[in-house]
């Protein structure tokens, strides 16, 4: 399995999978640092301008950066990654809190996938992955729904098996939903596409939800 870096990000603190592998780079993003703490992880650095946590202390490296700047903690992080050559990325505590940080996270996901990268956002019931050409296979998730957007203008040649609404060869723009609330029919879900940034969001459904 090629080695990923594992980056915390300072949305709502949700806890990481037990089955989750050993990435080869951790970054925290400002009070993401705080997380890594709960999580019992040590990060291999520290981003951020600690404007929603105090400055951390002790002997993990700190990259501390101005408040007034164009990239977000985890925009950093992520292209601190993939300068290191890092092109699957997981971006921990992603969602929730405001949404325009929600909205920055996915973007930067976006822009990890526009130069070859993959990325996926977890959270505590929403999960969500981002790439470009090519396929991604995903298990069945009972009490879970599937959803597809394009980020890009237009993704082509989307193909979607092992769902309860499979397609072959459509288009997706990022001016209509086409593609929410889906469902797997199989053990396995495969989507793939010819060209575009694909979202991928996996969410958890509440008691009595159906799709």
């Amino acid at each position: 399995m090629e080695t990923y870096c594992l980056i915390i990000s300072g949305g709502d603190y949700a806890p990481l999978g037990d089955d989750t592998p050993a990435p080869g780079l951790i970054i925290a993003c400002d009070k993401g640092y705080l997380y890594a703490d709960r999580l019992n992880i040590r990060p291999d650095l520290i981003i951020g301008d600690f404007d929603s946590a105090p400055v951390p202390c002790g002997d993990i490296p700190v990259m501390r950066v101005p408040c007034r700047k164009d990239d977000t903690d985890t925009m950093l992080a992520v292209k601190f990654a993939l300068n290191k050559g890092y092109r699957d990325l997981t971006i921990a505590c992603a969602f929730g809190g405001r949404l325009d940080h929600t909205l920055a996270n996915l973007q930067a996901g976006a822009f990890a996938a526009e130069r070859g990268g993959r990325a996926r956002l977890a959270g505590s019931d929403t999960e969500a992955f981002i790439s470009g050409s090519g396929s991604i296979s995903l298990r069945r998730r009972p009490g879970w729904s599937l959803s597809l957007f394009s980020l890009s203008d237009q993704c082509t040649g989307v193909s979607i098996s092992g769902t309860n609404y499979d397609c072959g060869n459509i288009s997706l723009t990022n001016r209509f939903p086409l593609g929410i609330s889906n469902s797997w029919r199989d053990d396995e879900a495969v989507i793939s596409l010819n060209s575009g940034i694909i979202l991928i969001v996996l969410s958890k459904l509440k008691d009595n939800e159906h799709i």
